[in-house]
């Protein structure tokens, strides 16, 4: 796959999926559940961090037993970490920043990538090696809204997945933005959620900022 069609591929499912989830599992016995209430609130593309000992395996058990959900995995920082992404046929990866090493790795990796800038000269970077497509972080420290407008000028064709601060309150600000795709957060999913096992609570939430996104 040329990194053009790598790039549309992963600009189509951001596109579609709205909202991303970010997800630290920290109980492997959590990640079924969680995923099929994710999916069940209308949530399909999640991204599960490496940010625990038992987050492959989660990502893995997500993937062999919720088929309705695209499972990718995020906070990639190096060579390694791609490498597991790649071996598990995860759906896309995304890293909270980018090294011009991980960068190389990604640009010839088949698994469609999305890295992390926060400033001009980061982007430049990842654009330097075909990465048109780019998460935006810490998205609110980072300058926020006008932040990204700022890249908007010398950038016009660069599109984003803002993550960082970005929650209910005003998710819906981001994505009225034109060169956001969708954007990312852990707010659908409340750590102290997960480990109540409040599936339930975790549905509603996603249906109820579906639906407000959707209508706005």
């Amino acid at each position: 796959m040329t990194m053009t069609a790598k790039q549309d591929k992963l600009a189509a499912l951001f596109k579609a999926a709205t909202v991303i989830p970010v997800l630290t599992i920290e109980r492997l016995a959590d990640a079924v559940p969680l995923a099929r209430a994710l999916v069940a609130g209308g949530v399909r593309t999640l991204e599960v961090t490496l940010r625990t000992a038992v987050a492959i395996d989660a990502a893995k058990a997500m993937i062999e037993e919720v088929p309705e959900a695209i499972i990718g995995i995020g906070t990639i920082l190096n060579r390694a970490d791609l490498a597991r992404a790649e071996a598990l046929g995860v759906g896309f990866g995304i890293s909270p920043g980018a090294t011009p090493d991980l960068l190389e790795a990604a640009a010839a990796s088949p698994l469609p990538f999305a890295p992390g800038i926060a400033t001009a000269s980061e982007l430049m970077q990842a654009l330097d090696h075909g990465f048109g497509l780019a998460k935006f972080f810490p998205a609110e420290q980072a300058g926020g809204i006008k932040g990204l407008r700022a890249l908007a000028g010398p950038f016009p064709n660069v599109r984003f997945c803002p993550t960082g601060g970005v929650g209910e309150a005003n998710a819906t600000a981001w994505l009225a933005e034109p060169n956001v795709l969708a954007v990312g957060g852990s707010w659908l999913c409340p750590a102290a959620e997960i480990r109540a096992g409040n599936w339930a609570g975790i549905t509603a939430m996603c249906r109820r900022t579906m639906k407000s996104l959707k209508a706005a």
